[in-house]
């Protein structure tokens, strides 16, 4: 029986390495070439990072890069100008989903799961960093949704999700579906908005300070419905919905009776149907053409539960002085082949440089690219 057992167990090993040798990885050549951007942007390949999610810069140069299947944490340098980081880091392994990351006073901040961890002085040691301080380990431990982006708002303060423990259910602690704000120690966690599903991305305007965020709607109601969401928040205390109702006027079959739509606050667009809205950014450089500035670019992970794949792009949402979103539209595209519906990567976050380009991660390639623009 042993035999046999260990007969199966060498054939389904050498299935599944067989798998992968079959695989046709796409080349960086024609990954890149097959990228559609406006006229006058260009993309390269800035640094090559298995899993490549959340991106943080420190004032040095420094870009920090969190992953979700990987444990380990990242950086890179462009140290010698040339645009293309020659120095990477493993600056920690062993964690747990560390898609979070986050700079502040020479200070890196990591999220797992259910804590938040903090690498001190992290650039006078970035090839030993040490143990991290446990900044906060009280968030739930469920991995589904569980991974976090995190940030530092003009406030000060270090804002952290929690996402749905589920695909749709009527969480009974607040903590869950919710976005929350706490001092960089740790101390004071508070409520800032809740009725949010699951975002991987928030940003704040320029100009007014307010907090913008994505939201993945819920799966297994078919192909197009419901939305993905941009969301606003000017103020805290806001509620979006979640599970009650999606992308504004879409009842939940399952829980939309309990609460109505109007009693939530709208979202500011609506994405398409799982299309997975993550990392976004409101560009305030001097390198993309003026109508780019104070405008917010938006990454699409890419849809999984949808017959025919969409998302896997960069969206351009304009928005107004009023805080109005006035349209919006491909910015870069090319990750997916629509007609043979192969996918080539998977942009989660956008970075701006000091220099006016954009960095984005992309955790399907394992890459971070540049795209820049020249006249």
């Amino acid at each position: 029986m042993k035999l046999f057992v260990s007969a199966i167990l060498l054939i389904t090993i050498l299935a599944s390495c067989e798998s992968k040798k079959q695989e046709t990885p796409v080349s960086t050549d024609s990954l890149l070439m097959a990228i559609k951007l406006p006229p006058g942007f260009s993309i390269s390949v800035f640094a090559e990072v298995e899993n490549a999610r959340s991106l943080a810069l420190s004032p040095s140069g420094i870009v920090y890069v969190g992953n979700r299947n990987e444990d380990k944490v990242y950086a890179v340098q462009d140290s010698d100008g040339d645009f293309v980081a020659d120095k990477k880091w493993v600056l920690d392994s062993g964690l747990n989903m560390p898609n979070g990351v986050a700079f502040r006073d020479g200070d890196l901040y990591v999220a797992e799961v259910n804590r938040i961890l903090k690498y001190e002085g992290i650039e006078s040691k970035l090839d030993n960093p040490g143990e991290p301080v446990v900044v906060y380990d009280k968030f739930p431990t469920e991995t589904h949704h569980g991974w976090k982006y995190i940030a530092f708002g003009p406030d000060g303060k270090l804002y952290v999700p929690v996402g749905a423990p589920c695909n749709i259910c009527e969480p009974t602690d607040p903590v869950y579906a919710a976005i929350h704000r706490m001092n960089a120690d740790g101390t004071g966690l508070e409520l800032f908005a809740s009725g949010v599903r699951n975002t991987v991305g928030f940003t704040w305007h320029p100009q007014s300070n307010e907090l913008w965020f994505t939201d993945n709607g819920r799966d297994m109601l078919g192909d197009d419905i419901p939305p993905c969401e941009l969301n606003y928040a000017p103020k805290q205390g806001l509620h979006f919905g979640y599970p009650y109702c999606h992308g504004g006027t879409f009842k939940d079959p399952e829980f939309g009776d309990k609460r109505a739509c109007d009693e939530f606050t709208k979202p500011a667009l609506n994405f398409g149907a799982h299309v997975a809205p993550l990392g976004l950014k409101f560009y305030t450089g001097s390198m993309f053409p003026a109508e780019y500035q104070n405008q917010l670019i938006v990454a699409e992970h890419g849809s999984w539960n949808r017959s025919k794949k969409s998302g896997y792009k960069l969206n351009l949402v304009k928005i107004n002085s009023n805080n109005e979103v006035t349209g919006s539209e491909n910015f870069a595209s090319g990750w997916l082949n629509d007609e043979t519906q192969e996918v080539s990567g998977r942009p989660v976050d956008v970075l701006q440089l000091p220099d006016g380009s954009l960095l984005v991660s992309d955790d399907h390639a394992g890459k971070i690219y540049r795209i820049t623009y020249a006249k």
